[in-house]
């Protein structure tokens, strides 16, 4: 039977250590979002769906912007499997990829654009498409 907790109580006490909100990626973005006049809300609950918060958000354009770790995520260039306790990691960060399709899923069905974008994609980048996306969405409700 696969073991439910992790290897170690170290390894339990690292992750309870691990930020949930807030990344360096994150505040990045975030404070280039802002020097470029843009506002936005941070770390707002997923309507309908407990537990989950998006990063940045831009209410009245109905954007979720979600900074997701290469770990934890499972990026595809970055990502690592941890050998002690594979079994139970991988079944671990599987759940972590299946709630963010559910997660992108369920803001897309109640007509909001999602954007993803991996902790090491440059903070300019994501901003610069984050911003574009923001001003594009404002044109089109003005027209």
């Amino acid at each position: 039977m696969p073991q439910v907790t992790s290897s170690s109580h170290a390894v339990t006490a690292r992750m309870s250590r691990q930020r949930s909100r807030g990344s360096a990626a994150e505040v990045a973005v975030r404070r280039l979002l802002h020097a470029a006049g843009m506002r936005y809300r941070v770390n707002v609950p997923v309507p309908g769906m407990p537990r989950r918060a998006i990063d940045i958000v831009f209410t009245k354009a109905k954007i979720a912007v979600f900074m997701d770790g290469c770990f934890w995520h499972g990026c595809p260039e970055h990502a690592t499997q941890p050998k002690a306790n594979a079994q139970w990691w991988r079944a671990k960060l599987d759940r972590n990829k299946a709630r963010d399709v559910e997660t992108t899923d369920h803001l897309s069905a109640d007509g909001w654009t999602v954007l993803r974008f991996w902790e090491h994609e440059s903070p300019e980048d994501v901003a610069d498409r984050v911003a574009a996306c923001v001003i594009s969405t404002r044109r089109e409700s003005r027209s």
